[in-house]
């Protein structure tokens, strides 16, 4: 295909407008993992900027030794992967059951489940039930909340209703229960979706800090984000290196410092989504688009 001179102007802009966007977007990131890997003392004096001007990983060999960071990371761990699987299952057997024309009751299960979607009761309220539930400060509402994700329930069962009847009814005759069919048949040839929705069920647990901060004040039960907020936004960061004082070396006492700290702990809590996420890319179009647009 030629260009004239206007398309390749046109080209030109285009690119550059793109690239720029893609700078402003990734420098950030890219700025605190520097920041995380350069000395911290040095940090404070400011122009880092692409490179570390004195290299050290003593920043991370802080975060990973400190209990309390330890203990939130343990926490933000066994709390997403329970919490994707638990989502997964239930969310998918709820879909499956409404994917069924000979649902009793089914559009008006549809409509509740729509409702929530746009409305909700409020905090409050909220708070008042997982209090009442006994669930507060515990490790089950971390597991709980939000178990059910309506959007998932809408994708799984559009994709649900669109799968050949045949199928379902070639098992049942060879004797398979409704279970038996669901977990035998639908789940295997689901894989696209359910890897999906995995992920973006994964990325929104790990990424939650509001809820664990209003319903939970145990340190030991305390996920790495809502650490995190803490962290930046109050002195908790500089109780960590006044602890580490007292039991640290010359070298490293004078060698880190509270933004250091900061940068290193962010970067513990972000990448481990950044690693996965390439691994699951190729899932994202075929999984939500076949669930989403055949309604």
């Amino acid at each position: 295909m030629k260009f004239n001179s206007q398309d390749k102007t046109l080209h030109i802009i285009i690119y550059f407008v793109l690239a720029l966007l893609a700078f402003v977007t990734f420098y950030p990131f890219w700025n605190s993992f520097v920041i995380s890997f350069n000395v911290g003392t040095d940090t404070t004096l400011g122009g880092i900027t692409f490179w570390p001007r004195k290299f050290t990983v003593e920043n991370y060999g802080v975060v990973f030794t400190h209990k309390k960071i330890l203990s939130a990371y343990f926490i933000t761990i066994a709390r997403t992967v329970i919490g994707t699987l638990a989502s997964m299952f239930f969310t998918s057997l709820f879909a499956y059951a409404l994917s069924k024309k000979g649902l009793v009751f089914k559009k008006f299960y549809m409509i509740l489940c729509v409702i929530t979607l746009y409305f909700s009761g409020g905090l409050i309220p909220y708070f008042i039930l997982i209090h009442s539930m006994h669930l507060y400060n515990t490790f089950w509402f971390l597991i709980l909340n939000g178990m059910i994700n309506v959007y998932n329930v809408i994708i799984f069962r559009t994709f649900f209703a669109e799968l050949p009847e045949g199928l379902e009814e070639s098992a049942q005759i060879d004797g398979c229960s409704n279970f038996g069919v669901f977990f035998r048949i639908v789940i295997p040839i689901s894989g696209p979706v359910v890897a999906t929705l995995s992920l973006f069920t994964a990325v929104t647990i790990w990424n939650d800090w509001f809820y664990p901060a209003v319903f939970i004040n145990k340190d030991s039960l305390m996920p790495l984000q809502t650490l995190m907020v803490q962290i930046v936004n109050s002195g908790v960061t500089s109780t960590i290196v006044s602890n580490l004082n007292s039991y640290a070396t010359g070298t490293l006492r004078q060698s880190i410092s509270v933004k250091s700290i900061q940068m290193a702990t962010m970067m513990v809590a972000t990448l481990p989504i950044l690693i996965i996420y390439p691994f699951l890319q190729k899932y994202f179009v075929k999984g939500a688009l076949v669930g989403s647009l055949k309604e």
